[in-house]
């Protein structure tokens, strides 16, 4: 399953003075929260003995493998970091996945189906593309059977797919309520095993085909007003709709 670092949920983002994207000097990082869930998903699997091994990946600078201790601490078997610069984009992504995937021979890739910093939503997509494997995106349910069913999350409520194996599997929010790591599980971890690499290690293109031109901060919310009663509120929606 895939791990990225990203700054924590709970921070405020600053934009950057010129504009180029958002302060991240000295701002709490974390798992991401979708990429949590995958996790946990995948260490549900093991533990009903339908996996063997869980595997975390980490595609990013140095500080990465800190994310990675906290798969291990959550129970994952061995680590694998390949070193890469920070806002690496999803096809490059998708791309390494593919050659680790490859190489690893899994049955089962899992992803949070984004990240919260970019919220492309689109590597777990384009790596089964790559790989020509059958897609689970969007899961809020996942068991096993002959190969995996899925209910995926919809615009329109729910839908129930199977999948072969090996597949690609994206978590959404439902899934799962992930675990805490202990404090034996946390320093147990640090013993556990993580192969370190570079992007220079694998035969892929990983130039950036995006260009951010601007990054601006939402609009402030107007203030609110306040009515004297029921008619009044339905002549100002009334009107307001009008203008709108």
């Amino acid at each position: 399953m895939g791990v990225k670092r990203v700054i924590d949920y709970a921070v405020k983002i600053r934009v950057k003075p010129d504009k180029t994207g958002v302060a991240m000097q000295n701002v709490k990082m974390s798992m991401n929260p979708f990429c949590e869930i995958a996790v946990e998903e995948a260490l549900r699997l093991k533990e009903a003995k339908i996996a063997t091994e869980v595997i975390a990946v980490s595609i990013g600078p140095t500080k990465s493998q800190e994310t990675l201790r906290t798969a291990l601490a959550m129970g994952a078997d061995r680590g694998i970091h390949v070193e890469a610069d920070e806002g690496i984009e999803p096809l490059a992504v998708a791309k390494l996945l593919k050659a680790i995937a490859e190489k690893e021979s899994p049955d089962l890739v899992i992803l949070g189906k984004q990240a919260i910093d970019g919220d492309y939503n689109q590597t777990g997509q384009m790596l089964a593309g790559l790989l020509n494997w059958p897609q689970g995106t969007f899961a809020a349910e996942l068991s096993a059977g002959d190969g995996f069913k899925v209910v995926r999350e919809v615009d329109s409520g729910t839908e129930t797919i199977d999948i072969k194996m090996p597949a690609v599997v994206t978590a959404d929010l439902r899934l799962n309520e992930p675990r805490y790591a202990t404090l034996p599980n946390i320093i147990k971890a640090k013993k556990k095993k993580i192969d370190k690499m570079k992007v220079a290690d694998f035969d892929v293109d990983v130039t950036p085909r995006l260009k951010i031109l601007s990054v601006e901060e939402p609009p402030q919310r107007a203030a609110g007003i306040k009515v004297a009663d029921v008619a009044e509120l339905l002549d100002k929606l009334k009107n307001q709709a009008k203008v709108l």
